[in-house]
C-alpha cells in the first residue's frame, strides 16, 4: 500500500487517501515477486496435500465420534477424491478464459470453505458433503499453479520450478500430515482440517501480494480443452494412473488400523509411521523426475512393478512393526515415482489441451485415492483382515503393468 496526498480546493491540510498498488504484468515481475508467488502456490499444494493425506490417519477418531464402522468411514476419503475427480476436468474447462490469477485465488477460497466446512460438521452426511466441496478445487488448483509457475518462470529454469511447487504437496506428507495427526489426537479431528484453512488462507495472502497479471498465458476454450477426450493413448494414461495409484491409497486408507491393531503400534505414534512415509514419497518425487528424464514408458513399467512386489512384501510383514514401516515406506517412494511419468505421458498426448490434460492427472490419482478406498473397504468389511487391502492393491498394480506394455506398444505402432 502506499500513501499520496490529494489536493483541496479549500485552506485545510490535505486529507490523505489509501491506495492499491497496481498489480504488475507478468512481464514486469521481479525476481523476489516470483519467488513469493511461487513460494506461496507451494503453499497451497501443501494445504491440499495435508487435507488430502490427512483423513487416512483421522478415520478410526472421525468413526468414533459418528458412531461408524471402519468402512463406512472410509468413505469420506472417496467424497474427497469425488470433488477432484469432478472439479478437477469442469473447473479447467469451463474457466480457460477466466484470468489465471483470478482463478487460482478462487480455487483458494474454495480450499478455505470446504476445510471450514468439514470442522463444522456435526454429523457423517455433513462430513461426507464438506469433503466433496474441498476436493473440487483440488485438480484445477494444481492445473493453473504448475502452468502459471512454467509461463513465470525462465526457459532454463521450468522444470525446477515444477520441481518446487510440487515438493509443497510432498513436504505435507512429511510435516503437514503428521502435524494434523498430532492435532487430532489431542484437540479432536476437526483442529486438522482448520489448520488446513488457516494454511490456505496465508497462501491466498501470498498470491494477493506477489502474483502478476498472467498475460503470457495464452487463452483457451471448452472446445479446444476437451478435444483431450478423443486421444485414446491419454485414457490409456489415466488408467494405468488409476490402477496404479489405487494400491497405495488402498493401503494408506487403513493404515492406522494395520499398524495399531496388526503390528501393536501405540495410536499417539502414528505420527512417526505418517511423517516416515512421507519422506519415502519425497524421495519418490525425486526418482520419478529421473525416470521421467531418462525414459517416460519404462520409467512407469519400472514403478508400478515395483510398487506390486512392495505390496506384497506389505502384506506378509503386517504383524511387525519395523518390517511394516520399511515396506509402507516403499509403497509411498514406488507410488509417488509413477506421478512425474504420467504427467509428461499426458502432456506428450495431449496436444493443445494443456491446462485438461494437467488436471487430469490430478483426477486419475483421486479416482484412485476412491478407487483404492473403496476396494480396501470391500476386502476389510469380508472379514479379511486390515492387511487385505495389499493384495488387493498388488493385483490392481500388476493390471497396471499390462496396461504400460499395451500403451507403449500402441504408441510405437501408431508412429511408424
Amino acid at each position: 500500500m502506499r500513501i499520496v496526498e490529494e489536493s483541496q480546493p479549500t485552506s485545510r491540510a490535505p486529507r490523505r487517501r489509501l491506495h492499491r498498488r497496481p498489480i504488475p504484468r507478468q512481464t514486469e515481475m521481479g525476481r523476489r515477486r516470483r519467488t513469493i508467488a511461487m513460494l506461496a502456490m507451494a503453499l497451497g499444494a501443501f494445504a491440499l496435500g495435508t487435507t488430502e493425506f490427512t483423513s487416512m490417519g483421522l478415520l478410526p477418531l472421525i468413526a468414533a465420534d459418528f458412531g461408524v464402522s471402519e468402512d463406512t468411514a472410509s468413505t469420506i476419503i472417496s467424497a474427497y477424491a469425488l470433488g477432484v475427480v469432478v472439479g478437477a476436468p469442469g473447473v479447467a474447462a469451463l474457466t480457460a478464459k477466466l484470468p489465471r490469477r483470478r482463478l487460482i485465488l478462487i480455487l483458494l477460497g474454495l480450499i478455505v470453505v470446504g476445510n471450514l466446512a468439514s470442522v463444522a460438521a456435526t454429523s457423517y452426511p455433513v462430513l461426507l458433503g464438506a469433503r466433496f466441496v474441498a476436493g473440487l478445487p483440488h485438480g484445477a488448483y494444481f492445473s493453473v499453479a504448475m502452468l502459471a509457475t512454467a509461463s513465470m518462470s525462465p526457459p532454463a529454469q521450468r522444470g525446477r520450478a515444477l520441481a518446487f511447487v510440487v515438493t509443497g504437496l510432498t513436504v505435507a506428507t512429511i510435516v503437514g500430515v503428521p502435524l494434523a495427526q498430532v492435532l487430532g489426537q489431542n484437540l479432536g479431528w476437526h483442529a486438522a482440517y482448520g489448520v488446513v484453512a488457516v494454511i490456505a488462507l496465508v497462501a491466498i495472502g501470498g498470491l494477493w501480494i506477489a502474483m502478476p497479471h498472467m498475460t503470457q498465458m495464452a487463452a483457451s476454450s471448452i472446445r479446444q480443452e476437451f478435444s483431450v477426450f478423443s486421444k485414446g493413448q491419454v485414457w490409456l494414461t489415466l488408467l494405468i494412473g488409476v490402477t496404479g495409484f489405487a494400491g497405495m491409497f488402498a493401503v494408506y486408507t487403513y493404515i492406522t488400523w494395520i499398524m495399531t491393531k496388526d503390528a501393536g503400534l501405540p495410536e499417539g505414534w502414528m505420527w512417526l509411521i505418517l511423517m516416515i512415509f512421507g519422506g519415502g514419497m519425497t524421495a519418490g518425487n525425486w526418482l520419478g523426475g529421473r525416470l521421467a528424464d531418462w525414459n517416460v514408458e519404462k520409467g512407469l513399467v519400472l514403478s508400478v512393478a515395483a510398487l506390486a512386489v512392495a505390496l506384497i512384501a506389505f502384506y506378509f510383514s503386517t504383524a511387525h512393526v519395523i518390517p511394516a514401516t520399511v515396506f509402507f515406506t516403499l509403497i509411498g517412494v514406488f507410488g509417488m515415482a509413477l506421478q512425474p511419468s504420467l504427467q509428461v505421458r499426458l502432456l506428450d498426448h495431449a496436444g493443445e489441451a494443456q491446462t485438461l490434460a494437467a488436471a487430469l492427472n490430478q483426477s486419475a490419482l483421486n479416482t484412485a485415492n476412491a478407487g483404492g478406498a473403496a476396494v480396501g473397504g470391500l476386502v476389510v468389511g469380508a472379514g479379511l483382515g486390515f492387511g487385505s487391502p495389499a493384495l488387493a492393491g498388488a493385483v490392481l498394480s500388476v493390471i497396471a503393468v499390462v496396461l504400460c506394455v499395451v500403451a507403449a506398444r500402441l504408441a510405437r505402432s501408431s508412429a511408424r
